[in-house]
């Protein structure tokens, strides 16, 4: 009898893991298609990212950073689609291309600090880690901020410091910052956080009223209290949360 157990047993193991092998050989493979989309999107939009196009060191993080892990369902054909990923409570993962698009803006080099306000599922903050020095990430809705900052520890992502709180004012500890990366719309960028951007950086955020189509927006430092403005594209994205202290 202990011998029929033991191998029923291993039985449901093997089992286990030849779904876990097939599930992990879908993920690759849908990661793989979309990281094709993202070039097939970034090909038609060189009046946007110039001939250089989107770097291959974006589409390297985006081939390499497991985006299923950052939802819910940790559904493969639903994490990799081209189109944005519901995390609940109201918040959104961007669909890949918008994410890649604003990471690509940002221009973030392997030395430097990065702010992102926006934290959600993680996802975000998990690309940019793999591109730069140091993330600082903040999150206002907590739920949201102690599960990316679990899926985050979880993942090994050491580089990346996760923060409950209203993002507007920025993180004046962490930074100053190289890059700035707003996940959420507002009428204009928060002042503190162009404060806390040193002279060269980026910041990229969507600009524009909550529930309707917004202008991807880069502002550039170019000297203390100077900036330059452009608008990229059009996006959608959920509202900038403040605190209601």
């Amino acid at each position: 009898m202990k011998f029929l157990l033991l191998v029923l047993a291993m039985a449901v193991v093997a089992r286990e893991a030849t779904a876990q092998d097939a599930q992990d050989d879908q993920c690759v493979r849908e990661r793989a298609a979309m990281v094709e989309t993202i070039r097939a999107y970034a090909r038609s939009a060189a009046s946007v990212l110039g001939e250089q196009g989107l770097s291959e060191r974006v589409l390297e993080a985006m081939a390499q950073t497991k985006r299923h892990l950052f939802i819910p369902e940790r559904s493969c054909s639903i994490a990799y689609a081209d189109r944005p990923v519901p995390i609940g409570l109201g918040q959104t993962i961007s669909q890949p291309y918008i994410v890649a698009l604003m990471t690509r803006l940002a221009d973030v080099a392997p030395d430097h600090v990065v702010l992102e306000v926006g934290t959600g599922s993680g996802y975000q903050a998990a690309i940019l880690a793999r591109l730069a020095r140091k993330v600082c990430t903040i999150e206002i809705i907590p739920q949201l901020a102690e599960t990316a900052a679990k899926t985050l520890r979880d993942l090994a992502y050491d580089n990346v410091s996760v923060r409950l709180g209203d993002g507007f004012d920025g993180w004046p500890e962490c930074g100053p910052f190289d890059a700035i990366v707003v996940t959420a719309a507002l009428g204009q960028p928060p002042p503190p956080l162009i404060e806390q951007l040193k002279v060269g950086g980026r910041l990229v955020m969507p600009v524009g009223s909550a529930y309707t189509t917004q202008q991807l927006t880069v502002v550039e430092k170019i000297a203390a209290g100077k900036t330059t403005t452009r608008s990229v594209a059009l996006v959608r994205f959920v509202p900038f949360t403040r605190s209601q202290n």
